[in-house]
C-alpha cells in the first residue's frame, strides 16, 4: 500500500488529463494485480463495466446490493453481468429486508435513523468486500460535479485507507456518457435510485471510506 501512498497524485491528475478514459484504465491496471471495481449499476454503470469487458474480463467486480433497488436496476444488473461476463461479487446486508423495514423501515434523510440504515445497507457490506479483496486499485465511476465531495476529488485519489482511486471518466458529463452509449450500443439504467442518497446531489457514504 505503501506504493499508492507515495504516489504524485497531483501530477499524475494534470498529466491524466489530457489522456482518454482508455488511456488512464490502461496506465493504471499494471500498478496492482489486486484491484476491484465497483457498481450500482447505476444509469451509466455499463459504461465502465462493458469497457472492463474489453480490458481485463477477470478484474473482480464488486456490488453492494442494498436489497431496495428497483426492479428495472435488478433487471439491469443481470443484462449488464450476462452481457459482459463479470467476475461480479455480491454483497448484501446482515439483516434481510424484512427485518430491515420492521425494525428501522425506510428514513426520510433528515430522519437520524437514515444513517444507520445506510449503515446497515451499504457501508457494511463495503467494508466487508474492501476486507475480503484487500485492493490497491479500486476503478470507479465517480464524477466531477456529481456531489460537491465528488467534486473535490480528481482522477486519481486516495480513501482513507491508502487504496489508490481511479476514475477514468472523472471530466466526463452526461452528455459525454450519452454519445458514448449510443455509439457503442450500451444499455442504461434510467430508473436507477439510490436509498441511502435520495438527492442527487448527496454522497451514498462509499466514497466517504
Amino acid at each position: 500500500m505503501g506504493k499508492m501512498m507515495n504516489l504524485n497524485l497531483e501530477a499524475l491528475n494534470k498529466e491524466l488529463r489530457n489522456k482518454t478514459p482508455d488511456e488512464i484504465i490502461d496506465w493504471a491496471l499494471p500498478l496492482s494485480k489486486k484491484r476491484i471495481v465497483t457498481t450500482s449499476f447505476g444509469i451509466y454503470s455499463a459504461v465502465l463495466l462493458s469497457t472492463f469487458f474489453r480490458k481485463d474480463k477477470n478484474i473482480d467486480v464488486i456490488w453492494c446490493d442494498t436489497g431496495y433497488n428497483t426492479p428495472k436496476t435488478y433487471e439491469h444488473a443481470i443484462n449488464v453481468i450476462d452481457k459482459y461476463q463479470l467476475n461480479i461479487h455480491v454483497y448484501v446486508p446482515l439483516q434481510s429486508k424484512a427485518f430491515i423495514d420492521s425494525t428501522i423501515g425506510l428514513p426520510e434523510v433528515s430522519n437520524p435513523k437514515h444513517a444507520k440504515f445506510t449503515e446497515i445497507v451499504k457501508l457494511e457490506p463495503f467494508r466487508r468486500a474492501i476486507k475480503e479483496h484487500q485492493p490497491k486499485v479500486w476503478f470507479t465511476n465517480i464524477r466531477v460535479r456529481q456531489t460537491e465531495y465528488r467534486s473535490s476529488k480528481d482522477i486519481l485519489s486516495l480513501s482513507k485507507d491508502g487504496i489508490l482511486k481511479v476514475s477514468p471518466f472523472y471530466y466526463c458529463t452526461d452528455d459525454d456518457l450519452d454519445n458514448y452509449i449510443e455509439a457503442h450500443n450500451l444499455p442504461k439504467n434510467e430508473s436507477y435510485f439510490d436509498v441511502t442518497k435520495v438527492l442527487s446531489n448527496r454522497e451514498c457514504g462509499i466514497h466517504l471510506q
